[in-house]
């Protein structure tokens, strides 16, 4: 399928294929693009003291569902050494959540967010850990100073949790400069996370506890591809909470000769008119899951299909076509043809409220930014991500010192800063991890996977995971191994009070029911 060749405000490939909180500050860059030296960690950054002493170990209660949780914090750094010469090549920081007098078979839950480039911080204190960054109960930006409150939904209520701040993230850093492209990669990320996972299984004598990952946005991608190189080393997962999901970036990527990302994302543009009200009454009538539903059916059955043949379709077939997708996308009729059908996200995001001088986000498109120029063809900014960045940044920072007791000057890289150029590398003309996941499920029958997925999430739609999961072709005895749940939330679903509660609530029931014999 050609792609016209016009000029389009988010078009480079890869600002679009980095899902989960990728800011212009952070790193990440086609394989073929070179590191240029401003960009590289300064070496007086890469290493602390705090990095060759013991972990900092404190105790702590919460509440939580309305108990009272007696739990042991540990908060240190993993060394990770190259397995031939014994060197000390980085240290991983991390943070771990143990329940104190635990109940037998207690499950243990890695968990890291995405990026690349991105801290743990996200799933940390947003949704699992027992304290939470406090909000509007909706998501939207709280007045500074910020504050944080005891997580009711916490997840330590059903698993002991780690968070992982893979190289270049958080406080994690290679020892030397020439050792970062080690690990910022698909591949060496994979292989360096899963080294702490092995490492971390052995010095807390875990390896018989019932273990899972979760990961989010590009932390879906990495957890995917760790289910094989775990189980190939020996580590069998009870089950992989995805959230957010990214497996194959094809479906992301708004690239010449790739329609597919244009297809996949049509249901996300649905939802998200359907949530600013920009649809026919008849359809604003409905329920968001059948206006999902709805727009589902013609992407696959119109839309798919007559973009394979754009330039032969009648002039009937056109206004036909053109009529049902302004009618789902709250979009004019116009501006639909003049993009040829090809409606990019960018485009749309500065397109639906356009009249009301407002562009819709990408993270969560339930929040509206202000741009300088009301007339522009894409955002200025990403608003959802405005909305959240400061006060994670200073939720964390005052957390780890005052809390936890662990003290380094050392920038704490919540969101790009500390990772250089990316190797997307796979088997794959695009990175995908999909493949690598059937094979850990072909491998371990039992293994099972929770797919959490936003209507307004624009950065990994939910209709491009059904199609990955789709295209994996895998069994039917695998495939009833993979479920699905929806949130009336973005990207960070977990920043929505409702959305928390039921995450926490699928998650719960998804942690005991993949433990079961």
């Amino acid at each position: 399928m050609q792609r016209n060749s016009k000029i389009k405000p988010m078009k480079t490939a890869l600002l679009l294929a980095l899902t989960l909180l990728v800011s212009a500050g952070a790193i990440a860059q086609a394989p073929s693009a070179k590191p240029s030296d401003d960009k590289k960690p300064e070496a007086s950054k890469l290493l602390d003291p705090q990095m060759d002493k013991p972990p900092v170990v404190t105790h702590h209660t919460s509440r939580a569902g309305g108990k009272t949780l007696t739990y042991t914090t540990t908060t240190g750094f993993m060394p990770i050494k190259n397995p031939q010469t014994g060197e000390t090549e980085a240290h991983i920081f991390y943070m771990a959540y143990t329940l104190d007098n635990p109940p037998a078979n207690r499950p243990l839950m890695f968990s890291f967010n995405g990026g690349p480039g991105s801290a743990s911080v996200w799933l940390h204190l947003g949704a699992l850990g027992p304290r939470r960054v406090k909000m509007l109960d909706d998501g939207m930006y709280p007045p500074p100073p910020f504050e944080m409150e005891d997580n009711a939904e916490t997840w330590l209520a059903d698993t002991d949790l780690v968070f992982i701040d893979p190289v270049g993230t958080g406080y994690s850093r290679p020892t030397k400069q020439e050792f970062g492209q080690k690990f910022f990669g698909l591949r060496g990320d994979i292989a360096s996370v899963g080294e702490f996972i092995r490492l971390y299984l052995g010095q807390n004598e875990r390896w018989m506890s019932p273990l899972f990952l979760v990961g989010e946005s590009y932390g879906t991608t990495r957890a995917s591809g760790l289910s094989n190189w775990l189980f190939d080393h020996g580590i069998a997962l009870n089950g992989i909470a995805l959230i957010s999901t990214v497996m194959n970036f094809q479906t992301l990527d708004f690239a010449s000769n790739n329609d597919l990302p244009l297809v996949l994302i049509l249901p996300s543009y649905a939802t998200t008119a359907w949530y600013h009200k920009r649809l026919s009454p008849a359809l604003q009538a409905k329920s968001v899951a059948q206006v999902a539903e709805e727009a589902r059916q013609f992407a696959a059955n119109e839309y798919m299909p007559a973009m394979l043949r754009i330039d032969r379709l009648t002039s009937g077939e056109r206004d036909a076509l053109a009529d049902k997708f302004a009618s789902l996308t709250g979009l004019t009729r116009d501006f639909v043809e003049r993009n040829n059908f090809r409606v990019e996200l960018g485009e749309f995001n500065k397109e639906l409220l356009r009249d009301q001088r407002r562009s819709t986000g990408r993270l969560d498109s339930r929040f509206t930014g202000i741009d300088s120029d009301a007339a522009g063809d894409g955002p200025d900014r990403d608003p959802s991500m405005s909305a959240i960045r400061p006060p994670y940044t200073a939720a964390f920072n005052d957390y780890v010192r005052r809390d936890l007791g662990f003290k380094s000057d050392m920038e704490y890289y919540i969101l790009g800063g500390g990772v250089g150029r990316w190797d997307f590398s796979s088997d794959n003309a695009y990175a995908d991890t999909s493949s690598a996941l059937r094979s850990a499920m072909a491998k371990n029958p039992y293994m099972k996977i929770m797919i959490a997925a936003g209507y307004y999430d624009m950065a990994t739609p939910f209709y491009a995971a059904e199609y990955t999961v789709s295209a994996m072709n895998l069994d039917p005895s695998l495939r009833k191994n993979i479920s699905f749940d929806y949130y009336d939330s973005g990207h960070m679903m977990y920043i929505d009070v409702p959305s928390l509660m039921k995450l926490h609530s699928d998650a719960s029931a998804f942690i005991s029911g993949s433990m079961k014999k």
